[in-house]
């Protein structure tokens, strides 16, 4: 049998195995979004051999790439399919009398387990480095940068917390749960903008991101049925956003950008509740094409790999770029082109294979974390998983912002309060857990068949 055949025959099984029942147009969106993400930062950074990393270099020194944005920002897309998921998760829970506790740690369990090595490596490599003699300005930047990914686990994981109380607003309340989030999420806008004080607008990343949440159970209870409703919505959101860019305060780019005065993403504001309108009408709008062609086995074989090990590939992506470019820049800069430039724009294609090889054996090394063995613990207090998910969402929103080094040196502090939290709070099993009871959790496992 050739590799092409046997291929073959993979990809026929696991379409197969897919449950007829199996909306496989929200894994490929999650897939589709995670690509999307990787090749934007590996894109949107520029590495100057003159000057170092530019962390929005094409954004600032290009213009004409702001509009670009409202395409390429698909954090709502994750939101979106996010609250799908978690409707389908949290009523299936309901219907087994899972408890709350029991439900939060598991979700818990998928989305922290596979974040702690990358917090202890870059807590390993800042300490190293600094111990040689690093400059505190360079590894401040590069743990930054790496750890950007964890501000989409902070506010994701405070959505999943909310994620039960959300859904009985949405099923008793309908759209006026996704408008009353959007009416307080604009008062907040209101009140830090004019006050000038980031610290109050970042209420909205829950306020924001649970809205957008909300069209997911739209999405999945019938709500955003038809065409024409889909379009209506991508309408809506359309006018809005136009309405805040050209009237407002909010600037054209939805990725933050060192031109601009305010921030849509850091932090969040309403801007993005109407992009993820867009986005969300625009690509429901093309769900039934998009359930057509993913019957075919071999797309359908790579949504599911790229699912398998989804958060390995998000989280280590800019790991794999900051390694690669401190490498280049401590060898004189070689193989670097001035960005921007003719020559820049055409290497682009080789430097995204090259980050994709790298961040490959990140994922095969660490892809594993993704598959935590089935945890047998009886059902946690709800306090517990509640107070472990306060540690996480405290600690990695820090890191993201500003990453693991100050003026003082290492801020070994926030990453430990990632892992103590889960540790003792009992997010992660220990050896001196109590074994397996009638009550036993069940394991939440990838979105694949």
């Amino acid at each position: 049998m050739t590799t092409q055949t046997k291929r073959l025959s993979r990809a026929e099984q696991v379409h197969a195995a897919t449950p007829p029942s199996r909306n496989r147009v929200v894994d490929f969106l999650r897939a589709a979004a995670i690509t999307v993400v990787v090749l934007g930062h590996w894109t949107i950074v520029a590495v100057d051999p003159r000057t170092g990393i530019e962390p929005h270099g094409v954004l600032d020194h290009a213009p004409w790439t702001h509009p670009l944005t409202w395409v390429f920002q698909v954090m709502p897309i994750f939101f979106l399919v996010g609250g799908y998921s978690n409707a389908i998760s949290w009523r299936s829970a309901r219907k087994k009398d899972q408890t709350y506790g029991a439900w939060l740690r598991t979700r818990l369990r998928r989305l922290g387990i596979p974040l702690l090595p990358l917090l202890i490596i870059w807590l390993i490599i800042c300490w190293v480095a600094i111990g040689f003699g690093a400059p505190l300005s360079t590894m401040q930047l590069a743990s930054q940068m790496a750890l950007i990914p964890t501000w989409f686990l902070a506010a994701y994981l405070m959505v999943i917390v909310f994620a039960p109380l959300t859904l009985v607003a949405w099923e008793r309340f309908g759209w006026w749960s996704v408008i009353i989030g959007l009416v307080l999420a604009g008062v907040v806008d209101l009140i830090s903008i004019g006050l000038d004080n980031a610290l109050i607008g970042y209420a909205n990343y829950v306020l924001v991101w649970v809205s957008v949440h909300q069209l997911g159970y739209a999405w999945l209870d019938g709500r955003l049925a038809g065409t024409a409703r889909r379009l209506a919505l991508a309408g809506i959101g359309a006018v809005g956003l136009a309405l805040l860019v050209g009237l407002g305060p909010y600037p054209v780019s939805m990725i933050t950008s060192g031109s601009d005065e305010i921030s849509n993403s850091n932090p969040t504001r309403i801007t993005m509740a109407f992009l993820g309108m867009v986005q969300a009408g625009l690509v429901l709008a093309v769900e039934p094409a998009l359930s057509r062609v993913l019957q075919r086995p071999r797309l359908w074989l790579l949504t599911v790999l790229v699912n398998q090990r989804i958060m390995s590939w998000f989280l280590w992506h800019l790991t794999a770029m900051v390694g690669l470019a401190q490498l280049l820049l401590t060898l004189g800069g070689i193989g670097l082109v001035q960005p921007l430039t003719t020559g820049w724009w055409l290497t682009r294609p080789l430097w995204c294979l090259v980050l994709l090889a790298i961040t490959a054996v990140f994922v095969l090394i660490f892809g594993r974390f993704e598959s935590p063995k089935p945890d047998p613990r009886p059902a946690p207090p709800i306090w517990k998983p509640v107070a472990a998910a306060i540690c996480c969402v405290g600690g990695v929103a820090v890191l993201a912002s500003v990453g693991l080094v100050g003026a003082q040196g290492v801020n070994w502090y926030w990453p430990v309060l990632v892992l103590a939290g889960m540790v003792a709070f009992g997010v992660l099993r220990m050896p001196w857990d109590r074994p397996r009871t009638p009550r036993a959790e069940q394991t939440d496992q990838p979105a694949v068949p």
